[in-house]
Order: C-alpha cells, then sequence, then structure tokens
C-alpha cells in the first residue's frame, strides 16, 4: 500500500499526518513505529488520521498514534498541526475548526501560521507530592491535560537529567498502572518558564510536548502564584502560550494552547 502523507512540526513536536476520510487505511502498531522511525521510516513524534466526526459533536476527528504505535488520548502540539492539515486536505476557510478526540472535543483557532486550540478541562491536579527516585526524593506535582503529567522543578534545565530521570519516572509505581509524562521545569522570569518533557510513547525526550507546557503552566499558577497567560520556552527553540482560569477552588476552565503549526514536507511511502 503507498500512502501520500504530510509531514508537520508544532514547535519542533513533528507529526506525520495521513487523510484517512474514506477509510482505506488500516495500520498496525508495527506500521506505524515504523513510518515514525527516524532511519527508516518517515522519522516523527507521533501519527495522525483524519477521519470524519461519527458523532456529529464536531466538524472532524482524529486517530492519533505515539511513534512506539500505541494510542493516545490527546496531544497539544498535533492537535494544532491536525487543525491546519484539516484546513489543507477539506479546503475548510472557517475561522475555527473542531475535531473529536479520546480526550473530547477540541476547537481551533486560526491566526496564520499559529494556531490556538481550546483544552479539555484539566483534572486530578496533586501538588508537592514526595516521590522516591535513584536521585534521591523528588517534590513532584502532576496533573492531567489530555494526558497524565508530571512536573518537577528544576534549577537549570539544561542540567535536569531528562532521559534517565524522566524514564524512571515514567514508569515509577507513584504513576501506574498507564504511566505518565515527565516535564522538567525551570522558572526563567516572571510568567515564563521553560520546559523540557520526557514523553510516554515516544520514550525519550521532544523538542516540544503542548500537553506537558500547559500542565506546567496550570502547576506553576499554583505553585508561583504565576497568572494568565503564561510564556513557555521549550527545547525546540519555540515560545508557546497557556492561557486559562483559575475558578478559585483549585480547579482551571477554559485552558488554550497557543503556537506555531507548520508543514515540512509531504511525499508519498510504500509500506
Amino acid at each position: 500500500m503507498t500512502l501520500e502523507f504530510l509531514k508537520m512540526s508544532g514547535a519542533g513536536n513533528d507529526f506525520i499526518l495521513l487523510d484517512n476520510r474514506n477509510a482505506r487505511i488500516v495500520l498496525t502498531p508495527e506500521q506505524v513505529t515504523k513510518l515514525c522511525h527516524r532511519q527508516f521510516g518517515i522519522g516523527a513524534d507521533g501519527l495522525m488520521l483524519l477521519v470524519p466526526s461519527l458523532t456529529g459533536k464536531a466538524d472532524w476527528a482524529w486517530r492519533f498514534y505515539n511513534s512506539d504505535g500505541s494510542d493516545a488520548a490527546m496531544c497539544g502540539n498535533g492537535a494544532r498541526c491536525f487543525a491546519r492539515y484539516i484546513q489543507r486536505a477539506t479546503g475548510w476557510t472557517k475561522p475555527t475548526v473542531t475535531f473529536e478526540t479520546a480526550a473530547g472535543v477540541i476547537t481551533a483557532e486560526f491566526q496564520g501560521e499559529r494556531v490556538t486550540i481550546n483544552l479539555t478541562a484539566p483534572h486530578d491536579l496533586r501538588l508537592s507530592e514526595k516521590v522516591t527516585t535513584q536521585a534521591g526524593v523528588l517534590e513532584v506535582s502532576s496533573i492531567n491535560t489530555g494526558v497524565p503529567h508530571a512536573v518537577v522543578f528544576v534549577e537549570d534545565a539544561d542540567k535536569a537529567m531528562v532521559q534517565p530521570l524522566g524514564s524512571e519516572l515514567r514508569w515509577h509505581e507513584h504513576f501506574k498502572p498507564r504511566g505518565t509524562n515527565v516535564n522538567f521545569v525551570q522558572v526563567i522570569g516572571p510568567n515564563q518558564l521553560r520546559v523540557r518533557t520526557y514523553e510516554r510513547g515516544v520514550e525519550g525526550e521532544t523538542l516540544a510536548c503542548g500537553t506537558g507546557v500547559t500542565a506546567s503552566a496550570l502547576v506553576a499558577s499554583r505553585l508561583h502564584g504565576f497568572c494568565s497567560p503564561i510564556r513557555i520556552q521549550v527545547q525546540g527553540g519555540d515560545e508557546l502560550s497557556v492561557s486559562f482560569q483559575a475558578d478559585g477552588h483549585g480547579g482551571f476552565s477554559d485552558v488554550r494552547l497557543g503556537g506555531p503549526a507548520t508543514f515540512v514536507f509531504e511525499g508519498r511511502i510504500l509500506i
């Protein structure tokens, strides 16, 4: 089978996008892994299929895979890229578009190459818990922003042990059974963060993680008194923005993530 694909980048988080409105593409986890492989495939952190909305609750829907072939409920950078892909694949001309994910319906607003999306209501916020690791006892916060995220504040993100410590926390007993994504967060100024993320399903550091920077911003609002909007520098060099409403009871609403979504290249590949 020959696939026509588009490669996109959301602040360095890269994705393969496929048009499956005709339901002809059926991929195994092994095929997804091969397509995402950086030496033997196209290379990507994840893969998305454009499909019709079957419930009528949104304009479109997606099927999202991590680079290891596993399903993911949500991806913030992927969602921004997916919105622009809808424009290109379907000729969509409205200023906003909605699509279904396993985490809920996402609304995307277009601003040129930048896209702002709403995120589903975050939940399971836990602040400053003590977690024992090989590096010692760490203070770890966590929140689900569509997928689960752990947040660890560090003095210098450049010196953070993202791969070894991220992998340990990702599989830690504290976050069983499904594990977690892990964010290493440095405060660099008022309402400004730098975030490096170890992503579950990629099993390594990515250049950006939309749900991760959102989790980091929301935790920073509680622990450091940050207010909306919060600016976040990611490992790929881009800046993302997170805005939100705090409800006064420890919760959040109207959570929005903004940042670039760019086309990289398109092509065909035989699988």
